[in-house]
């Protein structure tokens, strides 16, 4: 099922393909929103807690479900005896459907339902029943009183990623994130090169650990599932649970108004949700399950552990001529998701010879999925140490070897850039961080107790459009101001990234009204589908059509006058006609202005100036044209709104061009001369990402973009029992993610750009670019600060401690 299939005839829809760079009306209207750093248009709701997010809502009669997760890491359920749940006050039921309970989670932007079937374990913590209460504390007095036994097989589970890499095999490259490439003879090449660099780096599995636990509160209306869910792609998780349940289109209707944080964790639908339908089915009565902190982390997804292999072949001035990268990564049984670590490596720089492999290793542990930045966040890190050690080993400034190695077009694609400011970011940021102060002789600077370096590292992410739709209404309002408002919808969600506020920019300023008479509903599958927020293409994709909805209100208004839509200009209410007329016009179109300002003269009020003065010759001079309000116009038509949609979908430029954000992290640390102790001490990153559409959101994505950064770099690392499958540190206390105290402050630069190729807004997605390269930074600082080359991540103080310099 297309997620364009709500597009009806009788609705005005404007359509684009991106076959070709085009214009954008942001650089002929007079544009006073797009760009600005202005607040959040939610952020008051949230502050105040009036902004419901999905286990807050509470409907009539509503009990309370818990998961209950297996024990086991692999095996099958022999019996689950609820006896035990006997005299415990409030416990309703026991739920479970060993065929449709979900045995994972799914991936982002999927229409099939993920794994279903929980008979048999593939991992510690998986989810196999639900116990229903009426309180959540009976709820969970029940899941842990009740009794599963199982026919165990943990002694065979896949549990050792070192010990299973024998077993690695090849990926399925049709489903999965990215494909195996090579070009001219790299091993050769490598072989050949006067100068060689050949290692391999590790990284661990990690919790996407969003704030707003995965929770769904579902219910049925006659035989209408209703699902308020924290979710990132509303149109492909509906379809999911249509697919789980055997469902039809209008039976399911998804809900997301807001959602708090996901990183990855839930652009598919969770093991709760297919729980809470069927329970709900089962009782009559709306089922709220929310999961735990470890059950988030035990049952939704992680992101693979890797092993990467990176050569660099070059000459004696670091010209490189072969670049190999090699992956083994980590998933569950029959999961064809990998850890796309070489997806930038295959463009950033030059190298005629070039070889990105994939093999991957099943294992029984949670579903490996999307994490913030999916493949550049880890695989960067690989790239980035390697070319500063490289740079070491040639003795050349980091920023020149890369300078050196600037490719002309994508080297493995022979394409062009779209545009590419690789350069300029690093220009710009080593200008700000200071970096000509910097000293390149590696544990050449104590201070106190405290050894200081300083490290570097480009950044790049890709660039994608994907199908959406939006909808934008213009309605009489005499609530407001200006007598109008315009309400724009579209399943889009918002999980705090910003989209309520740029698509409001966006809006405001084509329809030339103040944000307060935007309304913007998101977040709703009854709305029209979009892409959803994931893979930094929400904003674009979604906000594409968006623009193009209110650019086809602004070509039925400009009929509406005839005027030309091109020329039209919407400013605070008022309809104008923008420098002077098309001289081509003819006496018939000049006479259908006359009849429609004749028209219009028995509904408006005073703000309207019908006046069209005569230019001489008998030609009315449109340049005198004063101003309609555009509430007048709309008053004209039935209902007193008008409606249209807007529909954006990929097109040649995705192939003929190489789209991508670009950015530069530079970073100082302190290590403690005794302790092994690293401090981040400042960070700067300069990042291109087309046109911003506000500068304040923009910079606030980067901002979190580099400390995902510091805890990839520093603490971040999930860690499995290897002998039970259990994971060990399933909690906030245990797993390690940056606080406020580990962070310094941080300069981000938004380096201008603008790129006709992407879309009509001209702008690209930048939170997950200015995390890739930001760990290379900072373990390249520490190798700066006491000469100690670590390749197994995270960089903890133990593996400093006993090659510190005296």
């Amino acid at each position: 099922m297309s997620l364009l299939d709500s597009i009806l005839p009788s609705e005005p829809t404007k359509k684009m393909m991106m076959n070709e760079p085009v214009e954008t009306l942001f650089s002929k209207i007079a544009s006073n929103l797009v760009g600005k750093p202005i607040n959040r248009v939610d952020g008051s709701l949230k502050v105040s807690g009036q902004a419901p997010y999905s286990a807050e809502i509470y409907r009539e009669n509503q009990v309370y479900g818990v998961l209950v997760s297996a024990k086991i890491a692999k095996g099958q359920i022999e019996n689950i005896d609820s006896s035990a749940l006997d005299d415990i006050p409030g416990i309703i039921k026991v739920v479970t459907d060993r065929q449709h309970f979900l045995r994972n989670s799914q991936q982002g932007g999927e229409t099939k339902a993920p794994t279903q079937g929980v008979s048999e374990i593939f991992y510690h913590g998986q989810p196999i029943a639900v116990v229903i209460a009426e309180t959540f504390e009976a709820a969970t007095e029940g899941a842990n009183a009740l009794k599963v036994s199982y026919k165990d097989e943990t002694e065979q589970a896949a549990l050792n990623f070192t010990k299973e890499l024998a077993n690695a095999h090849d990926v399925d490259e049709k489903k999965g994130s990215d494909k195996n490439a090579i070009n001219g003879d790299p091993e050769q090449g490598l072989a050949d090169s006067a100068v060689t660099l050949d290692r391999f780096y590790h990284t661990p599995s990690q919790s996407n650990s969003p704030m707003e636990p995965h929770a769904t509160l579902a219910y049925w209306e006659d035989d209408k599932l209703i699902m308020y869910t924290s979710n990132q792609m509303i149109a492909s998780c509906k379809q999911q649970v249509m697919d789980a349940l055997d469902l039809k289109k209008d039976q399911v209707q998804l809900i997301s108004h807001y959602v708090g944080g996901g990183f990855g964790s839930k652009l598919g639908i969770a093991p709760e949700s297919i729980a809470a339908a069927i329970s709900a089915k089962e009782l009559g009565r709306p089922v709220l399950i929310c999961m735990t902190r470890p059950q988030v982390m035990e049952a939704t997804v992680r992101r693979s552990n890797t092993r990467q292999r990176i050569a660099i072949g070059c000459d004696k001035d670091g010209i490189i001529n072969t670049l190999i990268h090699d992956t083994v990564t980590s998933n569950l049984p029959g999961e064809a998701f990998f850890e796309p670590t070489a997806l930038s490596t295959k463009y950033l720089y030059r190298g005629e010879n070039r070889r990105v492999n994939y093999k991957k290793v099943d294992m029984n542990q949670v579903l490996s999925g999307s994490m913030r930045a999916p493949g550049e966040a880890v695989g960067m890190i690989a790239v980035e140490c390697a070319m500063d050690e490289l740079a070491s080993q040639l003795n050349i400034d980091p920023i020149e070897l890369r300078r050196r190695n600037e490719p002309e077009q994508d080297p493995s694609q022979d394409i062009p850039f779209s545009t590419r400011q690789l350069i300029a970011c690093m220009e710009q940021g080593a200008e700000q961080f200071g970096w000509d102060k910097r000293n390149a002789k590696p544990a050449s600077q104590l201070e106190g107790d405290w050894w200081i370096g300083t490290g570097m590292a480009a950044s790049a992410r890709g660039n994608q459009l994907k199908p959406s739709e939006a909808r934008a209404t213009l309605q009489v309002d005499d609530s407001k101001e200006l007598g109008i408002k315009a309400i724009i919808e579209t399943d889009m969600t918002d999980i705090g990234t910003g989209s309520y506020t740029v698509f409001s920019q966006v809006a405001a300023d084509l329809l030339g009204l103040p944000i307060d008479h935007i309304e913007m509903k998101l977040g709703d599958s009854d709305f029209p589908p979009a892409v959803g927020s994931g893979g930094s293409m929400g904003a674009a994709s979604a906000g594409s059509g968006v623009y193009l909805a209110c650019e086809q209100l602004r070509e039925m208004l400009a009929d509406k006058v005839g005027l030309y839509p091109d020329t039209i200009q919407l400013d605070n209410g008022q309809v104008k006609q923008a420098g002077e007329h098309n001289p081509s016009v003819t006496e018939a179109a000049i006479e259908t202005v006359k009849d429609k300002l004749e028209g219009l003269k028995n509904t408006v009020t005073e703000k309207t100036d019908l006046s069209l003065p005569k230019a001489g010759e008998g030609k009315y001079d449109f340049s005198h044209f004063q101003s309609y309000a555009l509430a007048d116009i709309i008053a004209t038509y039935d209902e007193q709104k008008i409606s249209a949609k807007g529909q954006i979908k990929p097109g040649k430029n995705a192939t003929s061009h190489r789209q991508a954000s670009f950015g530069a992290n530079f970073a100082e640390v302190a290590v403690h001369r005794v302790t092994g102790e690293i401090r981040v001490k400042r960070m700067t990153g300069a990042f291109a990402a087309g046109r911003i559409l506000n500068h304040k959101t923009a910079t606030s994505q980067c901002y979190g973009g580099m400390v995902f950064g510091i805890g990839s770099a520093l603490m971040e690392e999930v860690i499995h029992d290897k002998r039970d499958g259990r994971l060990c540190n399933h909690d906030l206390a245990e797993y390690h993610i940056p606080v406020n105290a580990d962070i310094p402050q941080l300069k981000v630069i938004l380096v201008e750009e603008d790129d006709p190729y992407t879309n009509p807004m001209h702008i690209k997605g930048i939170g997950e670019t200015a995390i890739s390269g930001a760990a290379a930074a900072i373990a390249n600082a520490i190798y700066n600060a006491v000469g100690v080359r670590v390749y197994d991540f995270p960089i903890t103080l133990d593996k400093l401690l006993y090659e510190l310099p005296e």
